[in-house]
């Protein structure tokens, strides 16, 4: 982030976050979220900002992300957020509805960091089936 959520440099972003949550709440596919909506969080590079939701499908997700208002504010991103480590972004297939946890979040992506994507924990670019298979890179 570039500045705390309060901070002004952050009002675009903070503004946003009810409409994208309510979006994401419309948008087919969509499953859950974590109860806190989002959390900060400090690293090494300052403070984070964690989301964590669950989609029935990498579909589902890539047309939210990618294809609805949501990807205005992508584009937008470098406003709010420094360039942060890459990848940014761990997926995982769960069991159920209930979204997992901020804590198992960042354990998913910090092995996905350390190890490159597996079933475990895998990328937008390269992800596996919910049987463990490699998936293909297309949607």
């Amino acid at each position: 982030m570039r500045a705390p959520l309060d901070d002004p440099v952050m009002r675009g972003f903070t503004e946003a976050l009810d409409a994208v949550n309510r979006l994401a709440d419309a948008s087919p596919g969509f499953v859950a979220r974590d109860r806190a909506g989002h959390r900060v969080l400090t690293d090494d590079a300052g403070p984070v900002i964690v989301n964590v939701s669950l989609w029935a499908d990498y579909a589902a997700l890539h047309d939210f992300v990618y294809r609805s208002a949501h990807a205005g504010y992508l584009r937008r991103r470098s406003r709010w957020f420094l360039p942060t480590e890459q990848p940014s972004t761990a997926l995982w297939w769960v069991r159920g509805d209930e979204p997992p946890g901020v804590a198992d979040a960042v354990r998913r992506l910090q092995h996905l960091r350390r190890y490159g994507p597996t079933p475990r924990a895998f990328s937008l670019r390269r992800r596996f089936g919910p049987d463990g298979r490699p998936a293909g890179r297309g949607r």
